[in-house]
């Protein structure tokens, strides 16, 4: 009976074997953040051009491990959602804030912290950003500014794959804020250089003139095109 019970067990430490000798395991490859902005509605600008100016210096801070540069993604936010349509002057999109950190949390200790997993770190990711209408000589005519902050936690211990995913979701749910406020900041504050609040101008009414012809009959006198009437006799 002990060599048959030897023989039983010999089976089930060979996969932690095998497991030991392949070495550690490789993170899955990360999910593409967003699929992009240009599905959503363009913020047409009546201006010549859409310059995308360098962040403002010590504007981008991140802690690794960050899947997904956060000015990176601003930027191409700005690029596929603001689009030219004026024959003057520019629009100057910056980034003013493009963080995110990794801060160690205290322990809490007690019986709350022993269930509910001591919190390792807080993830922060700040986002902030400009866009100026300049004039064809670089006079500033209007500006607006969009800023948003999200906040999350991570378990003490988490594996390198979940503070990947952490970060990543940070990531994504400050960019989708940042997209909606910078939309609404653009239409509530921009909106005189905005497309949907131009409205052509009509041509100023011709005027009609009347004389009294003789015999007491009147006559009106329908003026030609790019004429103001038809000059009295």
């Amino acid at each position: 009976m002990p060599r048959r019970r030897h023989l039983l067990k010999a089976p089930l430490a060979l996969p932690a074997l095998l497991l030991a000798c392949a070495g550690p395991q490789e993170l899955p490859p990360l999910r593409p953040l967003v699929t992009g902005y240009r599905h959503l509605t363009p913020l047409r600008l009546n201006v010549l051009e859409i310059e995308l100016a360098e962040p403002l210096p010590g504007a981008v801070q991140v802690m690794e491990p960050v899947p997904v540069r956060p000015e990176a993604e601003m930027r191409r936010m700005a690029q596929e959602r603001l689009v030219p349509i004026g024959t003057e002057g520019k629009a100057r999109f910056q980034i003013t804030n493009a963080r995110f950190t990794r801060d160690r949390l205290p322990p809490q200790g007690g019986i709350g912290g022993l269930f509910a997993g001591e919190p390792g770190e807080r993830l922060t990711c700040q986002l902030a950003c400009r866009v100026e209408i300049l004039t064809g000589e670089g006079a500033r005519v209007g500006f607006v500014e969009a800023e948003v902050q999200r906040l999350q936690t991570v378990a003490d211990g988490a594996s390198p794959a979940a503070r990947r995913d952490a970060a990543e979701d940070l990531v994504r749910q400050a960019m989708e804020a940042m997209n909606v406020e910078f939309e609404f900041q653009l239409r509530r504050t921009l909106r005189a250089w905005l497309a949907e609040g131009l409205t052509p101008t009509a041509p100023a009414p011709v005027p009609v003139e009347r004389e009294d012809l003789p015999g007491g009959a009147p006559r009106t006198a329908t003026p030609t095109p790019g004429t103001l009437g038809t000059p009295r006799r």
